[in-house]
């Protein structure tokens, strides 16, 4: 099977997404209850962060127990009840699989510590008498940390780690931790998630004279759990994040045998920069050096998730132009990147948020929205880290943000309560019924995506506009080509379109609010686009559904 080709698909946390019990924590039942919400949106897949056992300084990430939900979030038979209610409507799901490091609170860590150097239990992390090994791999974070080795007071020896200290790297040469993680791969599989994402993949591995980062090693190891995984669960997904340029990401794919799918950060920041500079060329760019791929390969493209958004692919000048741009405050960066919800970062402008989305549903991948980003909600950078971008979902403007109940003293985040983002105003019971909703517009976008296959499948050509500022492509699968226009500028641009000549003598339909445009001609067809305006034509003599 191939659901991973047509799939939308929505990061949530459940902590923040919905609270059953009053306790201001978010849980499993609560997001259970909002599933009909998920499912009406047109979503067809949920990603879902770290619901492990965790002392969360990482917010999950730092994982204490890779088998145990943790507690407030519910019990197993909620998680389990939650999956067979998602894939009852139609909804798959995906789970974290964090494979690169583990809490230092781990059981596997606090036997580490205790064990004889060179012993099985020891081995199970990367040790070392002196911090100069592995001098060539970079430090990830180094705005909050200054090495990637810290000193165990009960081994005696530094450990490595290449994100925060207290999230020490396991040991992937030990074929004991190769099987303690295909162990973990197995054990959320036979629940009946329908996929994996890989977390900080490409750090498995060090090698001495290497960045440690995207090794051989790993790919082989890729290989190996994709292989075991096709044998025993047939359609099961793996996605992969890697934050690098196009070449290395694109090797995560293998010959079509290591991960179905990766995050497209090549594109991520350059869809940033062509609206910053209403320039279209910085897409053109980074879809042209990643695409095609093998078959049954997909990317996952997204907007924002509940990371920075990272500028590490940019050139220098023009990672300058996207903070000056986009985060002029030094509070909203974070590690190199931008600490922004995706209405904040476009300046609260609602056209540019619309065709920010309008392109996120149309470009070569399969699109992840990130929650709350559907009704633009808004941040909080007083909070700390990323805290800011993973608060509470805005469901009404009823205590708590229709969160949870009154009865909750306290909320696991503060709620955004400002006045241009606030519950109060941006809400989901506001925009739910309003056809001119931000919600309303995304849900006909996700409805013309998902009734249109060339959108999902299809191949790309870029059509010539006679306007930097106005992108233009052509998506075709079979016997279908739509065709998607944006002007990426703040100005009224009038264009001569270029149309591919298999859609010469059809009627053009635009796809998304219904409306029959005049032929297209062999001649280059002449539009008129208001700023920030985008058009889906489907090249067919009858109407497409809104």
């Amino acid at each position: 099977m191939s659901w991973h080709l047509d799939a939308v698909i929505y990061q949530l946390h459940v902590r923040t997404f919905c609270d059953s019990n009053g306790d201001g924590i978010g849980d499993f039942p609560g997001l259970t209850s909002r599933l009909p919400y998920l499912q009406d949106l047109g979503v067809t897949c949920l990603w879902l962060l770290p619901f492990y056992e965790s002392p969360l300084r990482d917010d999950g990430y730092d994982i204490a127990h890779y088998e145990r939900i943790h507690p407030p979030y519910g019990t197993h038979d909620d998680f389990r009840r939650f999956l067979d209610e998602a894939h009852a409507r139609g909804l798959r799901v995906i789970t974290e699989l964090v494979i690169n490091h583990t809490s230092d609170q781990h059981p596997w860590f606090l036997a580490a510590r205790r064990a004889a150097p060179g012993s099985r239990k020891r081995d199970f992390y990367v040790w070392s008498d002196h911090t100069s090994r592995y001098a060539g791999a970079r430090v990830i974070f180094s705005d909050t940390e200054s090495s990637n080795w810290a000193w165990d007071p009960v081994a005696r020896a530094f450990y490595w780690h290449r994100f925060f200290s207290h999230q020490p790297d396991l040991n992937f040469d030990n074929p004991g931790v190769r099987r303690a993680v295909v162990k973990v791969m197995r054990y959320w599989l036979d629940q009946g998630v329908d996929a994996l994402r890989l977390d900080a993949v490409a750090h498995l591995f060090e090698r001495e004279g290497t960045s440690c980062e995207n090794l051989p090693e790993t790919h082989a190891f890729l290989k190996a759990i994709r292989s075991d995984m096709d044998r025993r669960y047939g359609s099961r997904v793996l996605l992969a994040e890697v934050n690098g340029d196009a070449e290395t990401v694109r090797t995560y794919f293998g010959d079509g045998d290591e991960c179905q799918m990766a995050f497209h950060f090549p594109l991520l920041p350059r869809l940033f920069l062509a609206l910053v500079r209403g320039d279209a060329r910085p897409i053109i760019q980074a879809v042209t050096a990643t695409h095609p791929l093998p078959d049954g390969c997909q990317w996952a493209t997204f907007l924002r998730n509940h990371d920075e958004l990272a500028l590490s692919t940019l050139e220098e000048h023009e990672r300058a132009t996207v903070l000056d741009a986009c985060a002029p405050d030094t509070a909203m960066r974070l590690h190199g990147g931008i600490r922004r919800r995706l209405a904040p970062l476009l300046g609260n402008d609602r056209a540019r948020i619309e065709v920010a989305f309008s392109l996120l549903l149309s470009l070569p991948g399969s699109p992840v929205l990130y929650y709350g980003d559907e009704i633009g909600m808004g941040d909080d950078v007083r909070l700390p880290d990323r805290d800011g971008v993973r608060t509470p979902m805005q469901w009404s403007d009823d205590t708590h943000a229709g969160f949870t109940d009154a009865r909750a003293r306290r909320l696991i985040t503060p709620l955004i309560d400002d006045a241009t983002y606030g519950y109060r105003r941006i809400n989901v019971a506001a925009q739910i019924n309003d056809p001119d909703s931000l919600l309303s517009r995304i849900r006909r976008l996700i409805a013309g995506r998902r009734a249109h296959p060339a959108l999902a499948r299809g191949s790309i050509e870029f059509l010539q506009t006679g306007s930097d500022a106005v992108l233009a492509f052509a998506r075709t699968h079979g016997s279908e080509t739509v065709v998607v226009v944006a002007n990426l500028s703040s100005a009224v641009r009038s264009i001569g379109l270029v149309l591919p000549a298999q859609t010469v003598g059809l009627p053009l339909v635009e796809i998304v609010d219904d409306v029959v445009f005049p032929p297209a001609a062999a001649t280059p067809y002449p539009l008129s686009l208001a700023p920030y305006a985008s058009l889906w034509f489907a090249c067919a003599a009858a109407g497409a559904p809104a």
